[in-house]
């Protein structure tokens, strides 16, 4: 005979979600016991479709009140306990997770956040009845079941709850930030204890308070021995501190996090940012693998392709980074291939296959059979990818899709397809163009060599005088005075330079870079990196040989004209420069890039001597250990 089971439910203001929840689990429980809190929308109408056991409680601040009057309803053998934006799958089996001698299961919730993104972590939603369990805290409420005196058996489930509480949008429409902060601040004055500090961590953590968030996860550190949230704690505690760019006491308590707790790969993964984020690439890529070697997502709180497509992505943007584009496709490819929907790993797909020059025909064959459209929602995914990058493959989905685009869309996707002539067409019959569309304007203007495009443009932009008068002439291909630029036009070149560069308009780059002579040193640098990431080295180094000459102590010329110089195997060049650079800057970055080239030239010595220096200067990285 079955074991009974009373779903347990609070709710206010729930018609959006309600329905979902209930019909996942109608047929799983015995009795529904529902108790709203005051709701004004259609929410008490949908629960009467499933059930009459609906209660009233006035709402007093205090989610565990709330909680327990709904478990004196219950009449069941068993509790479970969902939110009304949860669900379980088709096929989840309650009886399975029970156990005669068992007091309370703890079952997996996987929760859905923004951008095709998730995290698992591990709570107590099934409980037996009548067993003095009963709920705490004003919020983030958890049931007695370690409490002083008690001694309840527990076991793990199967059954996996789903949670899109957490989307960005559920947040916003919830105002649950707003909500959350007063009454976690209550709970922890009331309750200061190692779960109330940590939650009130983490509630300042999503608000971006990075150093209040640090204060309390410090205070919850030392009383959390044995917790479960423990491994969770410190890793957020690092990030926070890697958000303030306190990069060495992040890594100080990450190398030695990962070493007590070798299988959470949300800890591996952070180590491997940290490490990133501070300039330990070496460090960064070996960490990173590692945590690739574990073996998949592991740990009690898991944010997911921690231990896969997330980690896969962060390889791709290193190698992305040191310009080595072969190895950064072998990873973004089995990004897509394990998770297509994550929209910045498709993003960075095409970022990555431009770079390469791959023929345009190429890439539509491989993202076809990388990137199987088997719906609405994956081709509406791609169209906007390929719109927010303004890449040429958005024409040629569109059309193939025989879909009708919205005007700026349309026009875009003409354009970037170098179909010039039909984009001004549609750009100069749109009954209004929006500020987003302004660079569009203004890069078109510039290639058709079109006052009419830029007149178009200008009130978009936000132009002084002063800067419309020098776009104008840069439009027109005249010559200009030596005046410096604004930074605002500086930026606008280097838009134009990274579009000019992915079109592959190659004439017009170069009047573009004869610009730049009149820009300031940084705008330089910026638009020689993109030289170099879209493989014109040659063109790259001779005019950072001009920048360097005349700048002989910039530290951003030589780093770039030495790792340039080193990519192009001109190994005394890049040693000269890397020697002087140790000069001006001992950074870690300058040790590694020394490494980084002795190791190229085989030249064991000088690796040694890089290693012995690293250990005396820099003790977090792993180089030294």
């Amino acid at each position: 005979m079955d074991t009974t089971i009373t779903l347990c439910m609070i709710v206010k203001d729930e018609e959006r979600h309600l329905k979902r929840c209930l019909d996942s689990v109608k047929d799983k429980v015995t009795e529904i016991v529902i108790v709203d809190t005051g709701s004004k929308d259609k929410t008490l109408a949908i629960a009467e479709e499933y059930t009459t056991k609906i209660h009233y409680f006035k709402w007093v601040d205090d989610f565990a009140a709330a909680r327990n009057e709904s478990l004196k309803y219950a009449t069941s053998d068993y509790i479970l306990v969902l939110d009304a934006d949860e669900y379980l799958e088709s096929d989840a089996d309650l009886q399975k997770d029970i156990k005669s001698d068992c007091d309370y299961v703890l079952l997996k919730i996987y929760n859905d956040v923004s951008y095709g993104r998730a995290f698992t972590h591990t709570a107590v939603r099934l409980f037996a009845n009548h067993r003095g369990l009963h709920y705490h805290n004003r919020l983030h409420e958890h049931l007695n079941v370690l409490g002083e005196n008690t001694n309840y058996k527990s076991q793990h489930g199967k059954v996996i709850i789903h949670h899109t509480g957490y989307t960005d949008e559920i947040m916003q429409e919830k105002d649950k930030t707003n909500r959350n902060l007063p009454l976690m601040l209550q709970e922890v004055e009331e309750n200061p204890d190692a779960y109330n500090l940590y939650n009130m961590g983490k509630t300042y953590l999503s608000i971006n308070e990075h150093a209040k968030a640090i204060e309390y996860f410090q205070r919850a550190y030392p009383l959390s021995a044995g917790r479960m949230f423990l491994p969770e704690l410190i890793t957020k505690m690092c990030y926070c501190l890697g958000e303030l760019k306190q990069y060495e006491d992040s890594l100080r308590i990450l190398n030695d996090a990962v070493k007590v707790y070798p299988n959470e790969t949300d800890m591996h993964y952070m180590q491997g940012r940290i490490f990133m984020d501070a300039g330990y690439i070496k460090d960064a890529e070996m960490v990173l693998k590692g945590c690739l070697d574990l073996g998949g997502d592991l740990g009690i709180t898991v944010t997911e392709g921690t231990g896969g497509y997330m980690t896969r992505f962060v390889l791709a943007e290193l190698y992305e980074s040191r310009n080595q584009l072969d190895e950064s496709y072998k990873y973004i490819v089995e990004v897509l291939q394990e998770k297509k929907t994550f929209a910045p790993g498709l993003s960075k797909y095409f970022e990555i296959v431009t770079k390469s020059n791959i023929p345009i025909d190429d890439v539509y064959r491989n993202i076809e059979q990388l990137y199987n459209i088997s719906n609405i929602n994956d081709l509406q995914l791609l169209l906007d990818v390929l719109y927010g990058l303004r890449h040429p493959l958005l024409n040629k989905f569109l059309t193939v899709y025989s879909i009708t685009a919205q005007p700026n869309v349309a026009a875009a996707a003409m354009q970037y397809d170098k179909k010039y002539a039909e984009a001004k067409d549609i750009w100069m019959n749109m009954e209004c163009v929006t500020e987003e569309n302004g660079k569009d304007l203004l890069l078109l203007s510039f290639l058709l060599n079109d006052d009419e495009l830029f007149n178009l443009a200008k009130p978009l932009l936000n132009l002084s005088r002063k800067e419309e008068k020098i776009i104008r002439k840069i439009i027109k291909k005249e010559i200009i005075s030596s005046n410096k630029m604004t930074s605002y036009v500086e930026k606008i070149l280097g838009d134009i330079v990274s579009h000019l560069l992915k079109l592959q308009e190659y004439e017009c780059l170069q009047i573009i870079l004869e610009y730049l002579a009149y820009t300031s040193l940084k705008s330089k640098v910026y638009s020689y990196s993109l030289l170099i990431s879209y493989g014109f080295t040659e063109v790259a180094i001779d005019l950072l040989v001009k920048l360097f000459e005349e700048h002989p102590n910039n530290v951003e010329v030589i780093r770039l004209l030495g790792d340039v110089c080193l990519s192009c195997n001109y190994t005394q060049d890049a040693q000269l420069l890397y020697s002087k650079l140790l000069e001006l800057i001992p950074d870690y970055g300058s040790y590694e890039r020394c490494y980084k080239l002795y190791e190229k030239i085989d030249d064991r010595a000088g690796m040694s001597r890089i290693v012995e220096s690293i250990k005396n200067k820099f003790p977090r990285s792993l180089l030294a250990i």
